[in-house]
């Protein structure tokens, strides 16, 4: 099976866990079995191994989101990078285009395209490897899923098929309505849209040379930003006469606001946090080391981070993204390909890191031009390259670079250093990236 995730998100729903780095597929707040926590990105990877241990997995992405990837699925996981946010039809048909021209997957192969992070159980991935069978036997151009709908939701928009088989033409789509116009719809046995679909690649890529022009992969990539924002809901399924619609009763949940990612929550509290008495239905994800103390709170999360303090009636949580959008902050922590970091302190003329590299990895060997930095080694070991110097590091070592100069560190285990950045102008921007000669 031939699967293209898409993951996008602006991280706004889901704060203070979630920012424009590290959006709400990334946030490990699923227990499993071992006690370890997992995100919605590596539960539904996990889950397509099970389901097909020899699927191919492409993930549509932004550029933003690359190197958190990287630090939760490993390098071998295909990625569609996306120069600029185009909406879902530029986006598959350029992960399409990826999968022809650099993976060389043959025109004619059956492709599912779903989203990174709804909450399923392993029976919706074996339903994606039989909708992908349906795709490639052809009896029609695409082929959806639908969620056969629990309650009138106002949150997603309607297939309505002609009949009741398991797979059905469809009749009509229909927008997100208003509860009483979604109670009627699902009178008629109208499905939820959720956005999953296959079809045989040549047939998506035709739809795009058709609305795009372009003749391959490098030049849709280099022409992606003035292409057209419009979703593959519109450009193609509402436009295409050939269509059927395969059913799909099993959980299925949208885990886009606080409400809604609680329930999937298997306790109340991660991280440090207690709940006092006449607590009740609370839940409370805490990522900062300091305690969280709850009482008396009933339908209330509780959230914290580096990025700030949520205290929200969970019906309310709902709304709030027009509060985030007024919040003028830069990134205080984020996932990378070689680790993570979190902003501790930040002043007028210094901001101070905490950095911590995973075993085998290295930053990019780099330079800056408005500021210096300082490294301690707070535990660990590794090595420094300081403008072409190598020399090991370990706990309590005290590593200096001033403005100009090239370096990395590399962690031959895991390694926790705090990086202090010195100067008038602290910028992410100030930052120039080298080949490292071996």
């Amino acid at each position: 099976m031939h699967i293209v995730l898409l993951s996008g998100g602006s991280g706004k729903r889901l704060w203070p866990l979630s920012n424009d780095i590290r959006s709400k597929q990334f946030i490990k707040i699923f227990k499993k079995e071992n006690g370890e926590y997992e995100s919605m990105v590596q539960r539904v990877y996990r889950q397509i191994r099970r389901a097909d241990p020899e699927a191919s997995v492409t993930i549509a992405t932004s550029k933003t989101q690359v190197s958190a990837i990287h630090n939760q699925l490993g390098e071998d996981v295909g990625i569609s990078v996306e120069p600029c946010r185009r909406d879902t039809f530029p986006a598959i048909v350029l992960a399409c285009a990826w999968l022809r021209d650099v993976k060389g997957v043959p025109e004619d192969e059956a492709v599912v395209v779903c989203p990174v992070d709804p909450y399923v159980e392993d029976d919706y991935f074996r339903a994606l490897v039989e909708l992908q069978k349906a795709a490639q036997r052809g009896n029609a151009n695409l082929s959806l899923m639908g969620i056969e709908p629990s309650y009138p939701s106002e949150k997603y928009g309607y297939i309505i098929p002609a009949d009741k088989g398991q797979i059905s033409s469809v009749k009509a789509f229909k927008e997100k309505p208003d509860a009483k116009t979604a109670g009627e719809y699902i009178a008629q046995g109208a499905l939820w849209n959720g956005g999953i679909f296959a079809f045989r690649l040549g047939y998506v890529l035709e739809k795009g040379r058709e609305r795009m022009n372009f003749t391959d992969y490098d030049d849709l990539y280099s022409r992606y930003g003035s292409m057209e924002k419009i979703s593959f809901d519109y450009a193609v399924a509402e436009q295409e006469p050939s269509l059927q619609v395969m059913r799909f009763g099993g959980q299925w949940k949208d885990m886009g606001t606080w409400n809604t990612l609680t329930e999937a929550m298997e306790e109340p509290c991660i991280g440090d946090a207690v709940l006092g008495e006449g607590c009740e239905n609370v839940h409370v994800v805490n990522e900062l080391d300091v305690p969280v103390l709850c009482m008396g709170l009933k339908d209330v999360v509780v959230s914290v981070s580096s990025e700030g303090v949520l205290v929200s009636d969970k019906e309310k949580s709902s709304y709030i993204k027009p509060y985030v959008d007024r919040l003028d902050q830069q990134v205080m922590f984020a996932d990378k390909s070689w680790g993570s970091f979190r902003v501790l302190d930040i002043e007028d003329e210094s901001m101070t890191i905490k950095i911590i590299l995973n075993p085998g990895h290295r930053m990019n060997y780099h330079s800056h031009d408005r500021r210096d930095e300082v490294w301690t080694v707070i535990s660990g070991q590794g090595r420094t390259i300081v403008d072409g110097m190598e020399q090991p590091v370990r706990a309590g070592d005290v590593i200096t670079m001033q403005a100009g100069c090239r370096h990395t560190i590399i962690a031959d285990t895991e390694l926790k250093v705090i990086e202090v950045q010195l100067g008038k102008e602290i910028s992410v921007h100030d930052k120039h990236k080298y080949e490292l000669e071996q």
